[in-house]
């Protein structure tokens, strides 16, 4: 495991110790290697997203609505992630 030294604006630290103090993690690191698994999640979700706007755009009109197609789309995110 990479070991790292970074630094935090006071602002953020306060948050970060804040998290650690609720006993809600044991650590900053832990924490960070938390929200580091939630962006990485988070970047699938747009990249897949991405994709499909992109593959939508190429593909022309459709006679949908939005509710329709938002619909579809969450349905399809549920069962692609």
């Amino acid at each position: 495991m990479g070991r790292q030294s970074i630094t935090f604006t006071k602002k953020n630290d306060d948050w970060l110790k804040s998290q650690v103090d609720s006993d809600e993690f044991t650590s900053k690191s832990e924490l960070i290697n938390s929200l580091v698994r939630q962006a990485r999640g988070q970047e699938v979700k747009v990249d897949w997203i991405r994709t499909k706007l992109i593959k939508g755009e190429n593909s022309g009109f459709t006679s949908k609505n939005k509710e329709e197609i938002l619909s579809l789309s969450k349905q399809m995110l549920e069962n692609k992630l």
